[in-house]
């Protein structure tokens, strides 16, 4: 398909995003090529790793392609939204549960859909130009593709911040959240898979392993245990109001952006997580009860509405300047009985 290669190389499969114009956005039949192409691999004995790329200097890839999805749920259509995220999350257990290697190369935007197939498999290289992040909470949903589990992994309170803020992690700061594990210069990425290929061995990953540029996030892990250490929204939003830092004053504002009820459930979801059941699946069953809920019942048709279709940046949030009412986070949140997530055994 043109928008995606698959491929075997050596020893290794091979799966390369093809589309740079649209920041190597996946869609709904990218996702289920790799899955098939995972699927496949995972018992041929001619493959010892797979390799995760894309094409182009701006982005490995920036998040899913909503345009259809917000099509179809403005059309009062919540079933093709469904069907999408549910395959997708299946796809990011998969990769988090795969047997064998698998290694991505993240240059570039790394978000949304991104995270899911890039920061789920074992070795996950960076360089100087990535830019991890969730922004999901700006457009309405939640940290999602089992990245509210690695916000819940994450040191300290920090998974709450990144979750509730959409902050963009450079290399050092997405090594240190967890979020990536190796630093190597671009320039060295053609030869590195060509060597990936030919040995179908990981060891030399550590080798052209460097050390980043200094990141930001660990010198401030303090002051956001702090700060990020409330039960709810509330509390969180009360604790940087009364900081009046200049940490504090940019934190309220990248949140100032997002969807009320998104903030809250995403905190919500982190706590339940580390509380309950730090696992791939019990995070992906828990992002879909909010997901497959969106269109209806959230903010995320209004949250693409504003960002990406009429661009006015001017979202009309259901809990515009309120408080969101627990009763609320929990509609989103409960199970949702017959039609939950499953995962199918092959």
């Amino acid at each position: 398909m043109p928008d995606i290669e698959i491929h075997t190389t050596g020893r290794a499969g091979r799966i390369t995003l093809t589309r740079p114009k649209s920041l190597n956005a996946l869609s709904y039949d990218m996702c289920m090529a790799i899955d098939t192409a995972m699927r496949n691999w995972r018992e041929d004995e001619s493959v010892d790793l797979i390799i995760l790329d894309a094409v182009g200097d701006k982005a490995f890839c920036a998040g899913g392609d909503i345009a259809e999805l917000y099509d179809t749920g403005c059309k009062g259509d919540f079933a093709y939204g469904q069907t999408f995220w549910r395959d997708e999350y299946r796809l990011n257990a998969l990769i988090f549960e795969y047997p064998k290697p698998v290694v991505s190369f993240l240059q570039g935007f790394t978000m949304g859909g991104g995270v899911g197939i890039g920061c789920h498999g074992s070795h996950r290289i960076v360089c100087e130009t990535s830019q991890i992040a969730l922004p999901e909470c700006s457009i309405g949903l939640v940290p999602d593709v089992g990245g509210s589990l690695m916000l819940a992994l994450a040191p300290g309170r920090l998974g709450e911040y990144l979750g509730t803020t959409g902050h963009r992690m450079g290399p050092a700061d997405a090594i240190y959240a967890g979020f990536a594990d190796h630093f190597i210069p671009i320039e060295e990425w053609p030869g590195l898979i060509e060597l990936l290929e030919a040995s179908g061995s990981t060891d030399l990953l550590v080798e052209h392993s460097q050390t980043p540029p200094t990141g930001k996030l660990e010198k401030v892990q303090a002051e956001i245990d702090v700060l990020f250490n409330g039960e709810g929204l509330n509390d969180i939003l009360n604790a940087l109001r009364f900081s009046e830092t200049p940490f504090s004053d940019a934190a309220q504002k990248l949140m100032g952006r997002n969807s009320p009820l998104s903030v809250a459930c995403t905190i919500e979801m982190i706590h339940r997580l580390k509380a309950l059941d730090l696992s791939i699946r019990k995070a992906l069953e828990m992002e879909y009860r909010f997901t497959a809920r969106a269109m209806e019942h959230g903010d995320f048709l209004e949250g693409i509405r504003a960002q990406i279709i009429d661009k006015d940046r001017s979202p009309n949030w259901r809990h515009h300047g309120k408080p969101v009412p627990a009763v609320d986070i929990s509609a989103m949140l409960r199970p949702l009985g017959s039609v939950a997530l499953t995962f199918e055994e092959d």
